[in-house]
């Protein structure tokens, strides 16, 4: 069984966050309300971790911003 190093759609967010700093985390706003250039950087850095083998993909299917 494969182990990897991110299991929690939290996590996830929590590192978008810290990394891509030039997008501003908003408290209570859902995945539609950002702005899509926000919205798209967040679904291509989960398909990079998901081709990395850094999360399953079934975590990267349910993870939303």
């Amino acid at each position: 069984m494969k182990t990897y190093t991110i299991t929690t759609p939290a996590e996830i967010r929590r590192r978008f966050w810290t990394i891509f700093v030039d997008h501003k985390k908003i408290p209570g706003w859902t995945q539609n309300q950002y702005p899509t250039d926000t919205r798209v950087a967040f679904c291509d850095w989960v398909a990079y971790l998901r081709r990395d083998g850094q999360i399953s993909e079934a975590l990267a299917q349910r993870t939303t911003l």
